[in-house]
């Protein structure tokens, strides 16, 4: 019998929210937008879940490291 091939379903190419916004710099002290790049494990989301471009990616962790080095997000999720 033949194998049934299945496709995996469409998702429309996610923006830079960013870039969208013209942000240049990701501050480390504004948590709550940091949040939103954050899983609920405590994991920095990847640029394919998020949509990010690298360079907003990069700033975001960047952020996000500083953030948690200074205790104002948490290392670890709830």
């Amino acid at each position: 019998m033949a194998k049934k091939i299945t496709k995996r379903g469409f998702t429309p190419k996610k923006f830079c929210r960013l870039c969208k916004n013209k942000v240049e710099e990701v501050d480390y002290k504004d948590t709550e937008f940091l949040q939103k790049f954050i899983s609920e494990k405590g994991k920095i989301l990847s640029t394919r879940i998020t949509g990010n471009c690298a360079k907003h990616q990069r700033k975001i962790a960047r952020a996000i490291k500083r953030a948690r080095i200074m205790a104002l997000l948490p290392f670890v999720g709830e």
